[in-house]
């Protein structure tokens, strides 16, 4: 027995190329790619925990635009407020305004220490009232 009778046994013979066969193996190629493809986007929507990671990762970024949009509207507004009252407020009443608060600001201790008395006023008063 020759060392080719013991190699090809069990295995078909090899067949010369034929025409078509080129477009043959083309085509079995591109439909393995394609059945690779269906294959990975089935197991991409059995994923549900990726899926509620991308989900969550949409709706907080929505959230984030939302509230930045929502802080400039506030903002917008609050300055819109502010100019309005400054502009509907008599001056002689701004001045008095500019010095009771350069007057606060000069005598921080003893306005601080007439605040706290109040505040410990009022809880000693409302404290005896509960008591009654």
């Amino acid at each position: 027995m020759n060392d080719d009778a013991r190699t090809n046994i069990g295995t078909p013979a090899p067949t010369p190329a034929s025409p078509g066969s080129a477009e043959l193996r083309d085509q079995v190629e591109r439909t393995r790619d394609e059945l690779g493809q269906t294959v990975e986007a089935l197991a991409a929507k059995a994923d549900i925990k990726a899926q509620a990671k991308e989900k969550t990762a949409a709706v907080k970024g929505q959230a984030a635009e939302k509230a930045a949009l929502v802080s400039d509207q506030i903002r917008e507004k609050t300055g819109h407020a502010a100019r309005l009252v400054k502009d509907m407020t008599p001056d002689p009443l701004l001045e008095k305004a500019g010095q009771a608060a350069t007057a606060a600001r000069a005598n921080r201790t003893p306005l601080l220490a007439v605040g706290a008395a109040v505040v410990v006023f009022l809880l000693v008063r409302r404290s005896r009232g509960r008591r009654r």
